[in-house]
């Protein structure tokens, strides 16, 4: 069976991210999300950067249009009865995810592939909520969506062979680079990226440096295209608290501790880009 429509539930920055590229790769997209100003900053979002795309010459005028007009936005779930694929895109919370998971397995046909955008939580749970292990699978988008190439593709322990199959073939035409791995806390992206991410923080705590000194060491060393902590920044101190969280009681191994810093900034609400301050201000 091809697939023709995808269904996206969240309309955060992962999601709408997830339904531009979808729409602008020809493939007919519903966006869900039960808060309707989330719907309409997503799609105002998406319109700016396919007008982005257009300015430097990525896409045609009448190619944006189109990518548009195959985007239908819905704060309901009903209308995923005929998505063929629905990715979740919604907070990385496993009991959150878990309910939306139930109710998409209850609308959707036996033939819909569930996808998680999940960037730590295990597949195999998160399948073990629905009815098709066999027809779940992890889909973790790099953020920006629209700009990063890789598609981590991640396998349950009862992902078929056929569904892993049709998902890398569906992230090719998508014009990502899908790479395979098996169901482990934070996968192979997060359990490397993290513990980096909270070394630089604890370095920071520690006054061993200031914040522009850390990613810069980084970047002019390592070669890395931005610091961690700017990085940070830009997933969202909440979400990097969470996937350590994960990495934590997953391998009960007190090197994925969060540093006490990242713990008080996101008390405080400080999450980054997205909420104007972060360890940089926006």
């Amino acid at each position: 069976m091809d697939i023709r429509t995808i269904g996206v539930v969240g309309a955060g920055q992962m999601g709408s991210g997830i339904a531009h590229v979808a729409a602008a790769s020809g493939f007919t997209v519903l966006l869900a999300d039960l808060e309707g100003p989330y719907l309409q900053k997503a799609r105002a979002s998406i319109e700016r950067n396919l007008e982005r795309e257009v300015a430097k010459g990525k896409r045609a005028p009448q190619e944006k249009a189109a990518a548009l007009e195959r985007i239908t936005t819905s704060p309901v779930l009903s209308g995923f009865a005929e998505a063929d694929v629905v990715i979740e895109a919604v907070v990385e919370d496993e009991a959150v995810k878990k309910d939306l998971l139930r109710k998409l397995d209850s609308i959707c046909p036996e033939r819909t592939i569930l996808a998680s955008n999940t960037s730590s939580i295990s597949i195999t749970r998160l399948a073990g909520a629905t009815g098709r292990p066999d027809r779940f699978i992890g889909m973790h988008f790099m953020n920006p969506v629209p700009v990063m190439a890789l598609v981590e593709v991640i396998r349950g322990i009862a992902t078929s062979d056929e569904t892993a199959a049709r998902i890398e073939a569906l992230a090719r035409t998508m014009g990502k680079t899908p790479i395979l791995c098996n169901d482990s806390p934070g996968f192979i992206s997060n359990r490397v990226l993290m513990p980096m991410i909270n070394e630089a923080i604890e370095a920071l705590r520690e006054g061993v440096g200031t914040r522009e000194a850390i990613d810069g060491i980084m970047k002019l060393g390592m070669n890395h295209p931005m610091g961690p902590l700017t990085l940070a920044d830009f997933i969202g101190l909440d979400t990097c608290l969470a996937i350590l969280r994960v990495l934590q009681a997953g391998f009960g191994d007190p090197r994925y501790r969060p540093s006490p810093l990242l713990v008080r900034m996101v008390d405080a609400g400080w999450l980054g880009k997205k909420s104007g301050r972060g360890f940089y201000e926006y």
